[in-house]
């Protein structure tokens, strides 16, 4: 049976080679679950471009 790669997830998540897969002493569970819990960083860029415009309050020249 094939098993769910840490590599693979970490290149699926847009993430740099060796970002959570060379951190020394994390078993390949722990490193699927920190990478299971990790945020995707282009999907944080987008909701923050997408939301940020309506938190921050307007600015009007003076």
């Amino acid at each position: 049976m094939a098993r769910l790669s840490p590599a693979f997830v970490e290149w699926l998540m847009g993430l740099p080679a060796g970002h959570v897969t060379t951190v020394p002493g994390l078993s390949r569970s722990a490193q699927l679950k920190a990478l299971g819990n990790g945020v995707v960083p282009q999907q944080a860029t987008a909701a923050l471009r997408f939301l940020a415009p309506a938190a921050l309050p307007s600015r009007t020249a003076a």
